[in-house]
């Protein structure tokens, strides 16, 4: 008997066919069977209207003049079309007279293009409002701001540092070393300078134990991120959880710590799967936005790299279009073939000379000296190939090449078809 899996790949699917008997689980989290009472605009206007840890947002921004609004940009799913717009009305509730900008968190990411904030904002707000795109290396528009827990320094953005008044929107999925998106991440690595964001993603920080997904609690990322949130006064935040097919089922506004902790406890006990341990893993990105690069994909790979058997395969799904995602993160790899050797030289790495990318390197290899990756994408297979994967162009193409490695061709598969999605429970 054949099971038929359908696993997202860009703007649309792909199906994975299998043997039953060869199935050890198709790992997804329970948020693919939840449905909110009410609609997306009702939840997000419930979460406005009652804010968790603050005053409401029309109370905070009575008084204040230059009023900083940190949105997304176009590498996260987080419905700024619907969040911005009742965020901006109560701003203006609180004070018409209010200087609204929205400061787009890139974090290290590039610009956005034209057509990518079209996207992602939609003509009205692009035409009414003020955006102005963070730039990690704009030293000219950045603030030194003393030093965060861990010793590095603490850089922000000017506009965020001087705003009378901070607020942020966001979405809050499981984070494959900060623990959980949102919230404080906004300030970091969100609207951070280029060296406060590589000292936090430090290789020490990375081999943590407890910088691993699912976990905020003695996570050393998530500590000094928090602290930034709070240096620069983040007063307010307004931060969903989406489902599978990228609707709002879950929002929660208010304080940066309060709200975001309320979300988290709302997904958490819907993602966490248990492993299904097999030589062989199916994973995706889950689709657009997330797998536009191979940079972003490594997030869906370490699902696969909690519940593969060491020394097996992981075919990874992910589209790709916009290529590898981080120059340096690519020359990583295709300039060093010794994994042994690459790990090594991240961890005699200070925290303060952490090179670009070199957090999401490290990941990478991590998951490269458990398993063998075989990467289907719409991305050239010589950059699949100089970064240490083999390139395959469809999903039964590369089932075949992962039970040719295994030299099995009844080989354990488990499936998971949204790796950013589910908290995968490693077997101890």
């Amino acid at each position: 008997m054949m099971k038929t899996i359908q696993l997202p790949y860009g703007t649309g699917t792909l199906p994975c066919i299998l043997p039953e008997e060869t199935l050890r689980g198709v790992l997804v989290s329970k948020l693919h069977d939840y449905s909110p009472e009410q609609s997306e605009a009702g939840l997000v206007e419930k979460a406005l209207q009652n804010p968790v840890g603050s005053p409401p947002l029309a109370e905070l921004a009575k008084g204040k003049r230059k009023v900083v609004l940190i949105a997304s940009d176009h590498t996260r799913p987080v419905p700024s079309r619907l969040l911005l717009p009742p965020m901006l009305r109560e701003i203006r509730k609180g004070n018409p007279a209010a200087e609204v900008t929205i400061l787009v968190a890139t974090g290290c990411h590039r610009n956005m293009t034209e057509e990518e904030k079209r996207y992602k904002f939609g003509e009205a707000l692009l035409e009414q409002e003020r955006i102005v795109v963070h730039d990690c290396d704009d030293e000219e528009n950045l603030i030194h701001l003393g030093r965060l827990p861990s010793g590095g320094e603490l850089v922000l953005n000017r506009l965020a540092v001087e705003a009378d008044l901070l607020v942020s929107e966001g979405f809050i999925e499981p984070h494959f070393f900060a623990g959980y998106s949102g919230g404080r991440k906004s300030v970091l690595p969100g609207v951070a300078g280029r060296e406060t964001v590589v000292s936090n993603h430090c290789a020490a920080f990375i081999d943590d134990p407890r910088a691993r997904t699912g976990i905020l609690d003695g996570n050393p990322i998530h500590r000094d991120m928090l602290y930034a949130a709070k240096a620069c006064g983040l007063a307010s935040i307004l931060n969903v959880v989406l489902s599978p097919d990228k609707r709002v089922v879950f929002a929660a506004a208010g304080g940066c710590e309060e709200a975001h902790r309320a979300g988290v406890s709302f997904l958490s006990g819907l993602c966490g799967v248990k492993a299904a341990p097999a030589e062989i893993v199916v994973s995706t990105n889950g689709g657009y936005p997330l797998d536009q690069n191979i940079y972003q994909a490594v997030k869906g790979m370490t699902a696969a790299e909690a519940t593969v058997k060491p020394g097996g395969v992981i075919l990874m799904l992910a589209k790709s279009n916009d290529g590898h995602g981080g120059e340096a993160f690519y020359r990583t790899f295709a300039e060093e073939k010794n994994l042994d050797a690459m790990m090594a030289r991240f961890r005699a790495t200070p925290a303060e000379e952490t090179i670009p990318d070199q957090w999401q390197s490290q990941i990478f290899a991590r998951v490269l000296q458990k398993a063998a990756v075989l990467y289907l994408s719409d991305a050239p297979d010589e950059m699949v190939r100089a970064l240490h994967m083999t390139p395959v162009h469809s999903v039964e193409e590369g089932l075949e090449q992962a039970r040719l490695i295994l030299k099995n061709p009844d080989a354990s598969v488990t499936v998971i078809p949204d790796g950013v999605s589910v908290i995968v429970e490693e077997e101890r």
